[in-house]
This record gives C-alpha cells, structure tokens and sequence, in this order.
C-alpha cells in the first residue's frame, strides 16, 4: 500500500511539475517596419518566461538568415493570471530598442505592448504557431 501511495504521489508530482504556461510555445510576430517577421519560441527561464527567436523570414514570408537568429526577444515576463503577463523586456531587432513590456494571452493570439522613456509602441498580435 505504501508503494502504491509513493507511486501515485511521484506521478501526480510530475504531471505537475510539467504544467506548462499557456504561453509557452512558438509565436509568429507580427510584421517588423522592414514587413520581415519572425518565430520566437517562449519557454520558462527561472520563475519568468523567455523567448529567443528561432527563425526569421522576408517580407515574402520566405525563411531567411537573419544575425538575430538564437536571440532573445522577451525576457523576465511574470504571469499576473487571467492571461496578462508584465515587468518583462522585449527587443525589437528592427529598432534595436529595448521595451519594458507586458503581453496578454487570448487563445492562440499573444499581444504585445512595450514602453520605452514614456514612449510606447504596439507589438501587435502575434500568433501561435505551436
């Protein structure tokens, strides 16, 4: 009876260990102001989420090589609950600039807003691709 009970509590303790965020996954950016776009995949990184761009295509949606290909995107992104997530930082490549920013997950659909000194740019809404 012990074993079972030890069994039982060491599945139920993995499942929940590997609950994953409802915003994990690969998202597809919106188009940049050059009309490229990208594929950033958001993982945890500590108590936070974090996201590294996996793949990058031209205004065509052709993949393409891109230096920005391995780096990090978002980063320290806390879940607030009801799907808002804040006190992260995004990096938008085609502006070289760093927001303070916050997402807010609807289903497959993942917006994006970023502050920079008081000025704010809307990340759109990016999709989830997986």
């Amino acid at each position: 009876m012990k074993q079972l009970i030890l069994a039982a509590a060491l599945i139920f303790g993995a499942s929940m260990a590997q609950a994953a965020d409802p915003a994990e996954g690969v998202w597809q950016t919106k188009a940049d102001d050059n009309g490229n776009f990208g594929h950033v995949q958001i993982k945890p990184c500590g108590a936070a989420l974090c996201g590294t761009l996996v793949k990058s295509f031209d205004n065509k949606g052709k993949a393409m090589k891109s230096e920005n290909v391995g780096k990090q995107i978002i980063w320290d992104m806390k879940a607030k609950g009801g799907g808002a997530y804040g006190d992260g930082k995004v990096w938008s490549p085609d502006r070289n600039k760093t927001y303070n920013s916050k997402m807010k997950l609807n289903g497959n659909s993942l917006a994006i807003e970023g502050c920079v000194f008081g000025i704010c740019r809307d990340g759109g809404v990016w999709a989830r691709v997986k």
